[in-house]
């Protein structure tokens, strides 16, 4: 079927049943020859972003371990044996001397993470401490900190955030073979609490924990249909951690990878994509067919939460090889 043909089919569908209409695009999408896929993706991305530009945050692990829930693929669970140590709330001149050195290594946005369910009273009175000090450096912030209500939201709004993190992870379909301990209703209420305070959204997920590409395109339809979508998705690959239930999972198909973020740049068109966590592993040829689908954000620096990233070098060399340039 041509493309013209396609889109006036899903046009009638969509009439009908709007959901089924949206996962039946992407599905045809991912279906598409690889090449017309990443054609179609990098069109679209050309006409919403400027060509050749990458936004660049990085991300610290502000309390580390310790956390009661049972995320399948996290080494911060106190349920898994992964050796890692436990860290408390990171004081206000640690985080303001980190994030002084990653704007001056040209990140724009300061993201810190806890390993909370769900902050305390008393955590969030020092996490907003946290972010009126990153932000008076002339970052954007961004925080994840579990699970939020509306009247917390507000409270990180007034502080001046402007990013709040609470991924999907993966599809409704799939979700409670990786997470048992809350929903993926709480963390869209937690999405909804963070939109209603006036706080951009940053929520994507995690690929290559055994789901099937169906479950890819649940997921992307999922963050798709949240009104609006999220200003930016990151598109993580899973980074087995042993000890973990999915210490031994199996790695994803590279060009797998590739559709997804193709895809998500197709769905949800002006977002920034972020290529994630797992570009570790990744070979700079792997890392640029995926800024070509559509990926126009990174994280920047040395390592992710508790995880290993490229460092700095390294990325600024690819950058300088593919003529990127810092947003």
């Amino acid at each position: 079927m041509s493309t013209s043909a396609l889109q006036r089919s899903l046009s009638v569908a969509k009439e009908s049943d709007p959901l089924a209409a949206r996962k039946a695009q992407l599905r045809a999408w991912f279906d598409l020859p690889f090449f017309d896929l990443l054609h179609l993706a990098h069109e679209t991305h050309r006409r919403h972003f400027p060509g050749q530009r990458i936004q660049r945050s990085t991300l610290l692990s502000i309390k580390t371990g310790g956390c009661s829930e049972d995320c399948g693929y996290c080494s911060q669970s106190a349920r898994y044996e992964t050796g890692l140590p436990r860290q408390k709330l990171l004081d206000v001149a640690t985080v303001v001397e980190r994030a002084q050195a990653a704007k001056a290594a040209g990140a724009s946005r300061f993201c810190m993470g806890a390993a909370w369910r769900s902050p305390k009273e008393r955590d969030l009175d020092q996490v907003i401490e946290l972010i009126a000090a990153v932000k008076s450096l002339g970052l954007q912030t961004c925080v994840t900190l579990g699970m939020v209500s509306e009247e917390q939201a507000h409270r990180l709004k007034e502080a001046g955030l402007d990013y709040y993190n609470h991924n999907v992870d993966t599809s409704p379909e799939y979700y409670a073979n990786v997470i048992t301990t809350h929903t993926i209703a709480d963390r869209l209420a937690t999405i909804e609490a963070v939109r209603k305070a006036g706080i951009k959204v940053c929520c994507g997920g995690i690929l290559g924990m055994g789901e099937t590409r169906d479950d890819r395109i649940s997921m992307l339809s999922l963050l798709a249909d949240l009104d609006p979508p999220p200003e930016s998705v990151p598109i993580n690959q899973l980074v087995p951690i042993p000890g973990t239930p999915l210490g031994s999972q199996p790695p994803l198909d590279p060009f797998e990878f590739v559709r997804t973020i193709a895809v998500a740049r197709l769905a949800m068109p002006t977002s920034y994509v972020r290529l994630s966590a797992g570009r570790r592993s990744m070979s700079d040829e792997l890392q640029a067919l995926c800024f070509y689908a559509g990926a126009n954000s990174i994280f920047y620096g040395d390592a992710l939460l508790t995880t290993a990233n490229p460092d700095v070098a390294h990325d600024n060399a690819l950058f300088a090889r593919l003529g990127l340039h810092p947003e």
